[in-house]
């Protein structure tokens, strides 16, 4: 099935007499037969839903339709998109290990892995994304188990050179994380280009309305854990499942089962089923708003690029971007509907464009229907240094703005009466 097809068919299959729609199982536990078969799904030889923090029909139907879309063996639907890539990085590491990222990403996956994992004994290096190959190989440890990055960086807007960071993990016999929240599965797949493991935060453009928290982690079941060697947790006994290894019995879902059966098990970051029911709202029609957003954006950002009080502006989809050629490639049918840009005079007049919007909202959130703005440096990105923002590509006077479905003159209106005051 195509993309647009798996979005509303994907992962739900109804029998005869069933219900169209999916169902919401709200429900914590299930009820089962005999102690004999609840013994099975404790010991993981049985895969019914038992309890829903590891497993609910509802959830299941949702990371079965993401899984599809992305081209993984399996997801995990999480209760965020942080808790997808916490999830996704500490499945694989320990104390003592050591990850790369990408310097471009969110303000808060940077303090995740710059801080807390930090906390936990895992040390990161952030690198500039657009150094050469040799260049970020020099800083792989031997005990760097995994490199991270954005498949458009947010809220900078890097395009991430997916074969070039895969080239670099996988020379090293570690995976290629990719957070996809911004392309989504409609304008990238990353498992095509190299990918190991995918995270979305589900909040963003996937639901697409703004009603429900959520993330995911989708893995490709291609990268070869056995013979990378790096990976104990995954090839060797599990004492908590009785000496159980996930290589063995899981095969190319060992890593995704392994986060669900032992860090889900202990940290309990999941979905709720009608979570889940509203995601999967948001996903049947993902494919229309994904490129309405993208086509918004680009009428948007041509016109922010003749604007005299624009310092600069960040679209990948513009012609004179840095990352268009990447974007081109990676992202051949747009680049979704974020931009970013930066106004003249600092932080000052920035806040007073912003204040001077009458329709498009300022809100502390992205990648929805509605337009939205927001000043990074003073919000998502408060907590980092001058030095950390530089790196993000964020100045005083950047804002980022999340181009909705609007009709884009109305966008473009708004925007033209704020530019006419701040000139005030």
């Amino acid at each position: 099935m195509r993309p647009e097809t798996m979005c509303i068919q994907a992962g739900y299959e109804p029998k005869n007499g069933s219900p169209r729609a999916l169902p919401i199982y709200q429900s914590t536990t299930f009820t089962f037969d005999s102690t004999e078969h609840v013994g099975a799904l404790f010991d993981l030889t049985a895969d019914d839903a038992f309890y829903t923090r590891l497993g609910n029909p509802t959830i299941d139907c949702v990371e079965k339709k993401i899984a599809a879309l992305e081209g993984g063996v399996g997801a995990l639907c999480t209760g965020s998109g942080q808790a997808a890539a916490m999830l996704a990085v500490m499945n694989i590491t320990e104390a003592g290990d050591h990850i790369i990222a990408g310097a471009a990403i969110y303000g808060g996956t940077m303090n995740l892995l710059g801080v807390t994992l930090k906390k936990f004994g895992v040390d990161v290096t952030f690198v500039d994304g657009d150094a050469p190959l040799e260049q970020l190989q020099k800083e792989i440890r031997p005990n760097t188990k995994a490199v991270f990055g954005e498949t458009i960086a947010n809220p900078a807007l890097h395009v991430l050179d997916i074969e070039k960071f895969a080239a670099l993990a996988h020379n090293n016999g570690i995976p290629l994380i990719v957070d996809n929240t911004f392309a989504t599965p409609i304008l990238c797949r990353p498992f095509e280009f190299g990918a190991d493991i995918i995270v979305h935060s589900t909040t963003k453009y996937m639901d697409g309305h703004a009603v429900q928290m959520g993330g995911v982690i989708v893995d490709s079941g291609k990268f070869d854990w056995g013979a990378s060697g790096k990976f104990p947790g995954l090839t060797e006994p599990d004492e908590s499942y009785h000496g159980l290894r996930y290589t063995e019995s899981f095969g190319a879902a060992a890593y995704i089962t392994k986060a669900r059966v032992q860090l889900m098990r202990d940290m309990g970051t999941c979905q709720t089923p009608m979570g889940a029911f509203l995601l999967d709202l948001g996903l049947q029609t993902l494919p229309l708003r994904i490129r309405q957003h993208s086509k918004n954006a680009l009428e948007v950002a041509q016109f922010l690029e003749q604007q005299p009080d624009v310092e600069f502006i960040n679209y990948p989809n513009l012609p004179s971007d840095k990352y268009h050629a990447l974007a081109q490639k990676y992202l051949p049918e747009g680049t979704a509907g974020v931009i970013s840009f930066s106004i003249k005079g600092g932080r000052a007049r920035a806040a007073k464009f912003i204040d001077s919007l009458k329709m498009i909202s300022l809100e502390v959130h992205v990648a929805d229907i509605h337009s939205c703005i927001l000043h990074p440096a003073t919000a998502t990105h408060r907590q980092l240094s001058d030095e950390q923002l530089v790196a993000c590509g964020i100045t005083p006077g950047l804002v980022r703005l999340s181009v909705g479905l609007e009709h884009v003159d109305d966008i473009l209106d708004d925007l033209k009466q704020a530019f006419a005051a701040i000139a005030q």
